[in-house]
């Protein structure tokens, strides 16, 4: 999916939501723990209610791995059932040497190895330029880097100062020079919402991924506000908010709920 094609998905849906499938098989409703694969079962019902409102979802991949191969069988399953005008991540933070980067690629962007078809893999810059390139060697794929998340921790390597600069300010920089606004995206934390009209000063046209609205209390106002750019340049992802909206056979109602408030909102801001 092109850039252009994922602003278009925007503008005719009027959101920039992702919905965040990190589905955990012990906060799955009772009543589906019967199906064959209660993780698919629930994930195509969130899915169908809120494709509507979302231009996005991101399986977080190790809420499927911790199931070992059924895992990875309801992973491919969840993917199939993604309509295919929505845009796709791979939530697996990969990173390491360059061969080992290639195969965590083909494994996220290449069906006829896999069976998984992303659209975008999170990958963590740490290694450097080496360990990024094999994502980029796939055409039309694109990488989503970690640049400033939103847990407690990033500030012990993160705000780090190197030479006149922050270190996550370093990655931004240097990153570019790897891929252009078309292939490559960064992961930057909805509780760092004060940060983000600098960070458009460093990359004032690619798009952002933005978790941390929702449980974890980010502003989607603020957001909004210091995070766009003129062809919206935000994916802003909600998880635990919309999938566990309700525990009872009502889920994916109130699923729909969630997801349905957040589009109006982002709706009024576009």
């Amino acid at each position: 999916m092109t850039a252009n094609e994922l602003y278009s998905n925007i503008l005719a849906k009027k959101s920039y939501l992702c919905v965040g499938l990190d589905t955990d098989i012990r906060r799955i409703p009772a009543h589906l723990r019967r199906e064959p694969d209660p993780v698919a079962a629930f994930n195509r019902q969130i899915i169908e209610a809120t494709a509507d409102y979302a231009v996005a979802y991101k399986p977080n991949i190790a809420f499927y791995e911790a199931q070992g191969p059924r895992g990875w069988e309801s992973l491919q399953r969840t993917l199939e059932y993604i309509p295919r005008a929505c845009f796709t991540i791979a939530d697996a933070k990969r990173g390491d040497i360059g061969n080992t980067s290639g195969l965590y690629a083909r494994t996220f962007f290449d069906p006829a190895s896999s069976g998984l078809d992303f659209d975008a893999v999170t990958v963590a810059p740490y290694m450097g330029r080496d360990s990024v390139e094999p994502f980029l060697e796939f055409p039309d794929k694109w990488v989503i880097l970690l640049a400033l998340t939103s847990n407690v921790g990033s500030s012990d390597f993160q705000q780090l100062p190197v030479r006149t600069e922050k270190l996550y300010e370093n990655v931004i920089r240097t990153s570019q020079t790897w891929a252009g606004a078309d292939r490559m995206m960064y992961v930057v934390g909805a509780t760092r919402a004060d940060e983000l009209a600098h960070i458009r000063t460093l990359i004032p046209d690619h798009f952002l991924l933005v978790p941390g609205v929702g449980a974890q209390g980010g502003s989607l106002a603020e957001v909004s506000r210091y995070g766009f750019n003129s062809q919206c340049g935000l994916l802003v992802n909600a998880s635990r908010s919309i999938l566990y909206a309700s525990s009872g056979t009502d889920f994916a109602q109130k699923a729909a709920g969630e997801a349905r408030t957040l589009q109006q909102e982002m709706a009024g801001y576009l």
